[in-house]
């Protein structure tokens, strides 16, 4: 009876390493696991000499853009969101990072799929998405616990010089 439980027990574990790998992928499992800020993994990001850049992105299983982006030399794991009308950094991503609201920065309302909530105004030095870099974005602090993920919003796409669908694909050029 004991071999039958340890066995239940080794295929729960494995089970939730299976469910751990999926939910934040291998560089996020290996991020938690470690606490070390890894390189995200390639997303058939080129760059042609002279030419434009390009990331292309899949979709996970829900349809989502997940990816890793750098800001202040830290990876921080974001949603592409082109309901964002600005990158929202959660609270918790803004420390890691080192992004916090100078004295005198303005803060504002603004509504989300749960409500209205106060940001604290920012700006981003340099962000980067692979090998796209975009300068000097316009972004907000969420409030503690208010979304789980930093969201990729329009203050960086439509700085880019397109993004668009193909099939289960973002495509980005700068």
């Amino acid at each position: 009876m004991s071999i039958m439980r340890t066995m239940g027990w080794m295929m729960l574990c494995l089970l939730m390493l299976v469910g751990a790998v999926e939910a934040l992928g291998s560089v996020g499992l290996l991020q938690a696991m470690t606490g070390e800020a890894t390189p995200p993994p390639a997303q058939a990001a080129s760059a042609t000499s002279g030419g434009p850049r390009m990331v292309a992105l899949q979709a996970d299983s829900r349809g989502h853009f997940v990816t890793d982006i750098r800001i202040n030399n830290q990876f921080v794991r974001s949603l592409v969101d082109t309901g964002a009308s600005v990158v929202a950094l959660t609270a918790e991503d803004a420390r890691k990072i080192g992004v916090s609201a100078a004295k005198g920065d303005g803060t504002m309302s603004v509504s989300t799929a749960n409500g209205v909530v106060r940001v604290a105004r920012v700006r981003i030095p340099e962000l980067r998405l692979q090998s796209l870099v975009v300068r000097d974005v316009e972004a907000v602090i969420m409030p503690e616990g208010a979304m789980s993920h930093t969201l990729l919003g329009m203050s960086f796409l439509r700085r880019l010089g397109s993004f668009e669908m193909q099939g289960k694909t973002l495509v980005l050029k700068q």
